[in-house]
């Protein structure tokens, strides 16, 4: 094999790599598995992707505030998950808690969650170094996640609260 037949083989190896490459990220594109930044419930998230959804209000006021509420699926069944904690100090800790319990959910509880949190966004998680905040802190686990797109926001105020009302009252119903 001469120069000129290396140079060219060498040449069409590249040129055949170059194009695998440039399909791969357009697929990924296209998939929306790359240059999406968010992601919304109800549209781009179905009900059934859903794994879990976390609530988290923690507040260092004086008094300081405690709240959590989780919805998970295990073993093909539904629960609802909420823990309250008090006491004089700061950082609140599992053994400040007063109050906590799980719920098996009906699939109509679950379909009530999912009317809160449907038409909200979920974005890449992000590390915060702000201080203070209390939240809440809301994460939403789902299927195509990639361990990573995570961070959830309300579609609005109202969904907020109905979503709070919802937790108040199936704390109630376990209690």
């Amino acid at each position: 094999m001469n120069r000129k037949q290396s140079r060219g083989i060498l040449m069409t190896v590249i040129t055949v790599i170059a194009c695998a490459a440039v399909l791969a990220v357009s697929a990924l594109v296209l998939t929306g598995c790359i240059g999406k930044k968010t992601y919304t419930v109800g549209g781009d998230i179905r009900k059934d992707d859903i794994n879990e959804f976390w609530y988290t209000y923690s507040s260092s006021t004086n008094p300081p505030e405690y709240q959590r509420w989780r919805f998970y699926k295990e073993n093909g069944n539904l629960y609802f998950y909420h823990e309250k904690r008090e006491g004089d100090h700061w950082p609140l800790t599992e053994e400040d808690i007063t109050e906590n319990g799980t719920v098996t959910l009906s699939e109509e509880q679950w379909n009530a969650l999912f009317a809160c949190i449907d038409g909200g966004s979920v974005t890449r998680r992000t590390e915060s170094t702000a201080a203070g905040g209390a939240g809440p802190f809301l994460y939403l686990y789902w299927k195509n996640d990639g361990a990573k797109i995570q961070e959830y926001s309300f579609a609005d105020y109202g969904k907020q609260k109905e979503f709070e009302a919802l937790c108040q009252g199936l704390e109630e119903a376990g209690n």
